[in-house]
């Protein structure tokens, strides 16, 4: 009779001055459902009390760091804990993010059901600096990506906090580019996109936090900056057809548009909407129109 293995799952959380939260970051790994997590918690030059509170977990998870202990950004910190990771599969959490207790077996028993599936992502719960509910990341009928060029268009999964990804996916594309101090996510995404199956559980299994001294909060601008670089990328690399590759440079122009707007950069901001405009006009009409939401650009 074949016996029931247990697949080890490397969780890596990379750490920068988060003492506010990384206890109980950590200790949602630590109460997964999942019996084989090796947990490797990546502390990035931190210059607060995250480095007392990571080490008072004993032999509980390993703590790498930077030569010197310098802040290298949370793409390097990441590729170490890559380095040493010995799992079959991988799940990346940020420092103030959650994963509710059953996140990993779940996960786990699905790509082990679906050898054909390189990694899957599910729903997620948005929460505020003191962890109260605001909403859920995905609504009713949200369906996974076709193909890397929906990918490229919108971000349309939270890699990596919210996906559990095969190991060998990583070999194969190599880690995070360490070079985007933003963005660094949804180029992972595009890359993973071009390669493997993306498979989506509609289960709530993650809890993003919202607070002001969030990643997303501090760095819209440099992230659509960092569009333009990813978008360069993805396009000596994939056969991204021309109407795809236009159209997200157009989203590009709008969101840096309206970055340059909220800092009253008005020559600037008139410059990338009308670039936006020119490149997708039948999308700028319908938000002109009142027809598309524009949304954000934090």
């Amino acid at each position: 009779m074949k016996q029931f293995s247990f697949p080890l799952v490397t969780v890596i959380i990379p750490c920068f001055n988060r003492e506010k939260y990384i206890v109980e970051t950590i200790q949602s790994v630590l109460v997964q459902t999942w019996p084989n997590i090796e947990l490797i918690v990546v502390d990035d030059g931190c210059t607060d009390g995250s480095r007392k509170l990571m080490e008072s977990f004993g032999s509980a998870l390993t703590i790498l760091d930077h030569p010197g202990r310098v802040n290298r950004g949370q793409s390097a910190a990441v590729n170490l804990g890559l380095v040493h990771c010995r799992g079959v599969y991988v799940a990346i959490l940020d420092s103030d993010d959650l994963f509710k207790p059953e996140k990993i077996t779940m996960q786990v028993n699905f790509l082990e059901q679906h050898p054909e599936i390189g990694l899957v992502y599910s729903n997620g719960l948005y929460i505020n600096d003191a962890g109260e509910e605001l909403f859920l990341r995905y609504g009713a009928g949200h369906h996974p990506p076709k193909d890397s060029s929906q990918v490229l268009l919108d971000c349309c999964f939270n890699v990596p906090s919210n996906a559990l990804v095969r190991r060998s996916l990583y070999e194969q594309i190599g880690y995070l580019d360490e070079t985007l101090r933003a963005a660094q996510d949804h180029d992972l995404g595009i890359r993973l996109a071009e390669v493997a199956a993306i498979e989506y559980l509609d289960e709530c299994l993650w809890c993003y936090r919202r607070h002001d001294g969030s990643i997303s909060n501090t760095t819209a601008k440099l992230r659509w900056q960092n569009g333009f670089k990813i978008l360069t990328a993805a396009c000596k690399r994939y056969p991204y057809p021309a109407k795809i590759r236009r159209k997200r440079r157009a989203v590009l122009h709008f969101r840096m548009g309206q970055c340059f707007l909220q800092e009253k950069q008005f020559v600037h901001a008139a410059y990338h909407l009308a670039m936006a405009g020119l490149l997708d006009p039948q999308r700028a009409l319908g938000v002109l129109m009142g027809n598309e939401k524009a949304g954000s650009p934090n």
